[in-house]
């Protein structure tokens, strides 16, 4: 089933999905092996599986999308990006998958690799996501043809800028990226993290006012572990609100902690959800706990039918 379909006719339900990234050691990939199954018992709709800087993980991601392929019923998502591969190297990669089975893309532009500070280009490569998006849509009408179409959904960016009246902001420029991703063949859109509802809405008002007619999903963290949030702040720009913070770092014990980030996890979910959001999109860091923690209390775990309904 491709995902873009999810999204084409109105849902009496948000969809559910999951990130995940490739193991990296044997430890993990048993851990991770443990988390798949877990997740997909309760029928999410697609997992999504992270492809690493300059294609540092491109065997483990192709490994890890084709053991979802063959142990679950769940769709993947391939995840791809521009740095460090020619086009020739991605035609390659991409053939590849599409030979495995593989029929849903995440296309990024992608982050510089570890220890370097600024974005280059592959001197025969892509600079763009959007150039991404349409290398996919041209190689699968020539491998595939209409009978058999991919989806390919695209990362927006909702950020955490306020105006000085305490407004929600958006960069009008990656409004205009994400028209852009669009126009060259985009089915739908998956956000980075952000913290407030009111991003996520007015990215969406912001998009449609510029032209954005697809599906905008939110992309959440579980807000339950005070040292990631502020690693992914670092890493991302996007300040974590320092109330959610202080909130977790006066917690009497871990637990209580777990608790109180669970309570503001839910608390955004239902936040976006209010504002329109189509489902959620929830990064694992490879963890089933916190997630499914977080469904459960926001009432959104899929139901048995819905589940049995997810399957192939």
């Amino acid at each position: 089933m491709s995902t873009a379909s999810l999204y084409r006719a109105p849902s009496e339900r948000p969809t559910i999905s999951f990130e995940l990234y490739p193991p990296r050691t044997p430890k993990g990939e048993a851990s991770l092996q443990r988390t798949v199954a877990s997740l997909a018992d309760i029928g999410p709709d697609f997992f999504s599986v992270t492809y690493g800087a300059s294609g540092a993980t491109r065997q483990t991601s192709r490994d890890l999308l084709c053991t979802i392929l063959r142990d679950t019923p769940i769709t993947p998502i391939a995840h791809l990006t521009c740095v460090g591969a020619s086009e020739a190297d991605l035609t390659e990669y991409i053939d590849g998958l599409l030979e495995a089975g593989v029929r849903d893309f995440l296309a990024l532009r992608g982050d510089p690799p570890a220890g370097q500070d600024d974005w280059r280009a592959h001197p025969d490569g892509l600079t763009r996501s959007s150039q991404l998006v349409a290398l996919m849509r041209d190689l699968a009408a020539r491998r595939l043809g209409p009978e058999d179409p991919v989806s390919i959904s695209v990362a927006a960016y909702p950020g955490g800028s306020y105006s000085a009246d305490g407004e929600a902001v958006v960069d009008p420029s990656d409004v205009a990226a994400l028209l852009e991703k669009q126009e060259a063949g985009a089915d739908f859109a998956i956000t980075q993290v952000f913290f407030d509802p009111a991003h996520y809405a007015e990215l969406v008002s912001a998009a449609r006012a510029g032209g954005v007619r697809i599906p905008i999903v939110p992309g959440l963290i579980p807000l339950t572990d005070p040292k990631r949030l502020r690693r992914l702040e670092q890493l991302t720009g996007v300040p974590v609100p320092q109330r959610l913070l202080d909130s977790l770092d006066s917690a009497e014990d871990p637990d209580e902690a777990y608790r109180r980030g669970l309570a503001a996890s839910v608390e955004l979910s239902h936040g976006v959800l209010q504002a329109g959001a189509p489902g959620l999109h929830l990064y694992t860091f490879n963890s089933s706990r916190a997630v499914l923690d977080l469904l459960d209390q926001a009432g959104l775990t899929p139901t048995p039918a819905v589940a049995r309904s997810q399957a192939r």
